[in-house]
């Protein structure tokens, strides 16, 4: 099921499981996961993209491996908070996995989550090959901790 408020999503959640943060990109996936307290994201994994049945199938792997509970989409809005043909992609990929998979799926606003990868990475000193082979990835985790902290709030406010 889909939840477009993360409230919502926050009070559904099962305790104890870890969760999926995921950039979506034209060419790649971007796949990060939490501990099981929901406390921190790790970078995990860049797919390639290739048809959505294939991107979905190791998507479900990873959920199953994972002990995953819950998954987390960057969603791609315009820096005025409106939203383009990006974030429509990334909806109409949400609507196709969730017939796919049993778990709950929210969206996570993704602003300047790439941006901020990309300086982690510079700063880290990361070479440009380097990098490029885990920008993606390194993307989702600050998309997933962003929610992480939300839903921490959300936790300790109620």
């Amino acid at each position: 099921m889909i939840y477009n408020n993360i409230s919502e999503f926050a009070q559904i959640l099962t305790p104890v499981k870890a969760l999926v943060g995921l950039d979506l990109g034209t060419k790649t996936i971007g796949v990060a996961v939490s501990d099981h307290l929901g406390c921190v994201a790790t970078p995990l994994e860049t797919i390639k993209r290739t048809k959505f049945t294939t991107d979905a199938e190791r998507l479900i792997k990873i959920c199953r491996a994972r002990d995953v509970g819950a998954l987390i989409l960057g969603l791609p809005r315009n820096m005025d908070g409106s939203e383009g043909p990006r974030a429509q992609s990334t909806r109409a990929f949400a609507r196709n996995l969730s017939a796919k998979i049993s778990l709950p799926l929210t969206f996570w606003d993704e602003r300047l989550s790439t941006v901020a990868a990309e300086k982690a990475l510079l700063e880290a000193d990361t070479t440009r090959k380097r990098r490029s082979e885990v920008i993606d990835h390194v993307a989702a985790s600050y998309i997933l901790q962003g929610a992480l902290d939300r839903l921490g709030y959300l936790k300790t406010h109620e």
